[in-house]
């Protein structure tokens, strides 16, 4: 494919853009081992990378495996953070590209294999929440209907279509952002959502469409009584 993500040989070490103060505080925590910065750098990142490569990969289990290896990447090369980008956008480009060659290897070592127990034991996903207490059951339900339906159509898009797609209406990155992340230029980055965008709303479209409401009115009383 002509506009295909360039992953380079130590995409750990290639910034652009000015890291914020707040990062490099975060980062001379972490380079001096401060326990402090491990535990900011796990509340501020763990969630949102998890969320991210869940979404990348569609599988709980090796999510989490995923997300252990892109922590393990940031503590191994954050001796060779120059600053040159935010440290968000570096540790989303690790995560993009340790989920890459995730799904990698296992389309070459593991796509025969059949799972037998559920996805989501042995890991509880970060992104569950429970329901609003204001919101009624039937509501509830519609909704966890959508999310189903929405997040089965992310898993059907092209991976390259799905990345961007994922980094920006979900992990809700600036397209500039985006192209920090995937490496590639502007331009490709909003092409990839638009035709990530086009294939969802084929695939979702007329499903999320509430059925039409019948039209009711009281009956007059002597109607009731005839």
């Amino acid at each position: 494919m002509a506009d295909s993500l360039v992953f380079e040989p130590n995409p750990e070490t290639r910034q652009e853009g000015p890291a914020t103060s707040e990062d490099a505080a975060l980062i001379e925590g972490l380079r001096t081992f401060s326990e402090e910065a491990y535990e900011t750098l796990v509340s501020r990142f763990q969630e949102p990378v998890y969320n991210l490569v869940y979404r990348l990969l569609g599988n709980s289990p090796d999510a989490c495996d995923v997300v252990q290896e892109v922590f393990l990447k940031v503590f191994r090369n954050i001796k060779h953070f120059r600053g040159g980008s935010t440290l968000k956008t570096w540790i989303y480009r690790i995560a993009v590209n340790e989920a890459h060659n995730h799904r990698r290897w296992f389309f070459r070592h593991r796509r025969q294999e059949v799972g037998l127990e559920d996805e989501r034991e042995g890991c509880n996903r970060i992104s569950d929440t429970l329901a609003a207490r204001d919101v009624s059951p039937f509501d509830y339900v519609f909704d966890r209907e959508k999310h189903v339906m929405i997040e089965r159509a992310l898993a059907h898009l092209n991976p390259t279509f799905r990345e961007a797609v994922v980094l920006r209406d979900i992990s809700d990155l600036s397209y500039e952002e985006i192209a920090e992340v995937l490496q590639v230029s502007l331009g490709t980055v909003k092409s990839r959502i638009l035709r990530g965008r086009e294939a969802m709303r084929q695939q979702l479209a007329g499903r999320l469409q509430p059925e039409p409401a019948l039209e009711w009115s009281p009956q007059p009383a002597e109607w009731r009584h005839a």
